[in-house]
């Protein structure tokens, strides 16, 4: 199996009606909870090797990984090599003793592994998993795994239900002995689209993902997400987050495995920090054309943000997207839901186009994912300073009122990198504009602490709220020449 002919098979799929698998997982794989699937583990002993450096761990079907997915291991001569299901791969543990399945089960979906230590090269770490629907989850040396990436993303956020494309069978390519790189070919189907994917991988820090696909609409899409990523915020440096949300009683400050997006186009860089408890899920689209990349990103990178021992979120990647082809005109939207749920994945980012997407015009897409941990990072472009931290209170701090007035409220935000001058005495101008009310009084001061730079200003609303976000923005300036990055907020 090549790209090519994998790209075939899946415009000969567009050109017939969508049909699902279909569902045949035993009752008592169906009817397992939570506790029971998680107690099903692969026996390491069975990985497929994969030249010296990788392995391949499989998924069993079970609880909500109920879809089959084939899997195949391709030589680099010859026809590919189905991977056979058998009850030897798995120890299924105490809820399913006993049990037999049948020899034509399949799997969910795998995950690899790889030997980050040069030293030790017996020592293989899981790095990058396919488990879900079109989901994948990707990180590098040295970090956890946080925000997921998908293969597509069809209606996020509306008009009409979502969709979620599932990727139903993969070839993984068997590589040379002492190769670095692994590559995977996967097929996507849905009632809208089908698509080929080639994913070339590169582990270590950053581990890089290099995307190509090729996609056939069935039907016209109104709303394509190319290169989307799924994230958590539950909680942050401004509370809940929206006006009038209810406060976490949780003892941890911040949860989240993303706390931003950043977008870069036109030598501009624009950080968006996430927000959770509004009434409403909301939409934000930042116009790109051209696009030079994207990212959910996880900045605050202490332990002590988080006092959380067994998450460790100050070591979960962000992700970058660096287009390639097939990335013209169009926007990056910010898909933002409300919740409550520490498990659910409430924040979508993905390129959207702004031509139509109609039905039988293939799009050609190429892309490359890399992990993100503490910045200045070399895979996010520009060298513009970057927004550190966002943090809202209330304005009356001399003579406080109770309740705090909601028609006076401080935004300080905090500005650190390169471009920053680090004399307390440099002449710093503050940029900033609201798309409703006002900012008014910004001050800038150098911060000693950390060698960052601060603004001060107090957002002063409309006497009538307009419907949904209100934007703030700002940047700062030396001699009328932009030197951070455009922070950009909702209100």
């Amino acid at each position: 199996m090549t790209f090519a002919e994998l790209s075939e098979r899946a415009k000969a799929l567009a050109a017939s009606p969508y049909r699902p698998h279909a569902d045949d997982l035993p009752p008592t794989l169906k009817t397992l909870t939570y506790d029971g699937y998680r107690g099903i583990t692969f026996r390491p002993a069975a990985s497929p090797r994969l030249g010296t450096h990788f392995s391949a761990q499989l998924f069993h079907r079970g609880f909500l990984q109920s879809k089959r997915v084939d899997l195949y291991l391709q030589p680099a001569e010859g026809p590919p090599k189905p991977i056979a299901y058998g009850p030897e791969l798995f120890d299924l543990g105490p809820a399913l003793q006993g049990q037999t399945f049948p020899a034509d089960l399949g799997f969910a979906g795998f995950r690899l592994h790889y030997a980050f230590d040069e030293a030790r090269p017996a020592i293989q770490e899981e790095f990058l998993v396919f488990l879900g629907a079109s989901y994948f989850r990707l990180r590098g040396k040295g970090q956890e795994y946080g925000l997921s990436a998908r293969g597509a993303a069809i209606r996020t956020g509306g008009p009409g239900a979502e969709e979620f494309p599932d990727f139903t069978a993969f070839w993984i390519c068997e590589p040379k002995d002492d190769a670095r790189t692994l590559e995977v070919l996967a097929l996507l189907e849905s009632p809208s689209l089908t698509g080929a994917y080639r994913f070339v991988v590169a582990p270590g820090d950053p581990s890089t993902l290099r995307v190509e696909a090729s996609l056939h609409p069935r039907t016209a899409i109104d709303r394509l997400g190319l290169a989307p990523l799924t994230s958590m915020f539950l909680h942050g440096q401004n509370g809940p987050g929206a006006q009038g949300a209810e406060p976490f009683d949780d003892f941890r400050p911040q949860v989240h495995d993303s706390d931003g997006l950043a977008v870069v186009t036109r030598g501009d860089r624009l950080w968006r920090p996430l927000v959770n408890g509004r009434r409403d899920p909301q939409v934000s689209a930042f116009a790109v054309d051209p696009l030079d990349g994207f990212g959910l990103l996880q900045r605050e990178r202490n332990f002590a943000a988080y006092l959380d021992v067994q998450a460790r979120h100050e070591y979960r990647p962000g992700l970058w997207v660096t287009p390639e082809a097939g990335f013209g005109a169009g926007a990056v939207q910010l898909f933002e839901i409300p919740s409550r749920e520490e498990y659910m994945d409430n924040i979508v980012a993905a390129f959207v186009p702004a031509a139509p997407v109609a039905a039988g015009r293939p799009l050609a897409l190429r892309y490359t994912l890399a992990t993100v941990g503490a910045e200045p990072a070399r895979v996010v472009p520009g060298t513009l300073a970057r927004v550190v931290s966002t943090r809202v209170g209330s304005a009356e701090r001399l003579r406080p009122t109770t309740p705090p007035s909601p028609g006076r409220r401080l935004y300080v935000v905090d500005f650190e990198g390169p471009g920053l001058p680090r004399d307390p005495a440099a002449a710093l101008a503050a940029d900033v504009s609201a798309s409703a009310g006002t900012l008014v009084d910004p001050v800038v001061e150098f911060v000693p602490q950390t060698g960052g730079w601060r603004l001060y200003v107090e957002w002063r609303p409309p006497a009538s709220r307009p419907p949904g976000d209100v934007v703030l923005r700002a940047r700062l300036l030396v001699s009328g020449r932009a030197v951070t990055e455009t922070w950009d907020a909702a209100a």
